[in-house]
């Protein structure tokens, strides 16, 4: 019982950090949010060969109710483009799906080093890029429904919301930055719930499971992290507006950089 406990307060923990983070810096909580949980998990004992699987599920279903919250957030201050939504959602759906079928089929090892690579990425992006300038206007549906897919693949094989991707391809097609985050964080939605959706019957019939899940999504985690990041975003809002945020940023880059690193060659 008391290991129980310990777990849960540690799944409230990373929450709470995601929370904060989310609210401070605009990041994603996927970038920290599976990476602690492969980490809590190979604690717990579950077997090495799904530790990724269970971590990028898990990820990914705990920011269906964000994403709601997100969404309404945005909408009240009328930065969604839902145009952009409509066009891009079909694709998003299949690509999620199909990201999810592709983790089911992949080794735990090969996960985490793809995930650790995409760390160092997005690290050296914070550090170190900058904004994409506007290029042109969005493409079509054909072309929509292409970006959806791949966005959607790709988040769902990493278990995030897509933030990091969509946010500059919006802003590349020449959509304002704050309607670009709007979207994005919309966007999110129908990645995570596919996505999730995908992990739950990439795991189902698992011979290996530790109890409390359905699929890849282990439930005391989810409840745990959900519980704690929502109250926690305010939070880092509020913080946001008092604290130096490019160096917060270069400091998150930084730490993004050992984990990656780190995954890469654990």
């Amino acid at each position: 019982m008391e290991s129980i406990a310990v777990y849960l307060f540690a799944y409230l923990a990373t929450g709470a950090v995601a929370g904060v983070l989310a609210g401070l810096l605009g990041i994603g909580g996927g970038l920290v949010i599976v990476p602690a949980l492969a980490a809590l998990f190979a604690l717990q004992g579950f077997p090495n060969t799904l530790l990724m699987h269970f971590a990028l599920g898990t990820s990914l279903a705990t920011i269906v109710p964000t994403s709601i919250a997100s969404l309404l957030a945005h909408q009240r201050r009328g930065s969604v483009h839902w145009g952009a939504v409509r066009s891009l959602t079909p694709g998003i759906v299949l690509g999620a799906l199909a990201g999810a079928w592709l983790a089911g089929h992949s080794s735990s090892n090969g996960l985490r080093v793809v995930f650790g690579c995409f760390e160092v990425l997005v690290a050296l992006q914070l550090a170190f890029g900058r904004q994409p300038g506007a290029h042109r206007g969005l493409p079509g549906a054909p072309g929509q429904g292409l970006a959806g897919a791949l966005i959607g693949a790709v988040s769902s094989l990493l278990g995030i919301g897509g933030g990091t991707l969509t946010v500059p391809y919006l802003r590349w097609n020449g959509v304002d930055i704050r309607v670009a985050v709007g979207t994005a964080a919309t966007c999110g939605l129908p990645i995570a719930i596919a996505g999730s959706a995908g992990y739950v019957i990439a795991g189902l019939g698992l011979e290996e499971a530790p109890g409390m899940n359905s699929g890849f999504v282990y439930w005391p985690a989810l409840a745990g992290i959900v519980l704690a990041s929502a109250p926690m975003a305010p939070l880092g809002a509020g913080l946001a507006h008092r604290l130096p945020r490019n160096v917060l940023l270069r400091i998150f880059a930084l730490v993004l950089a050992v984990i990656g690193v780190k995954m890469i060659l654990a």
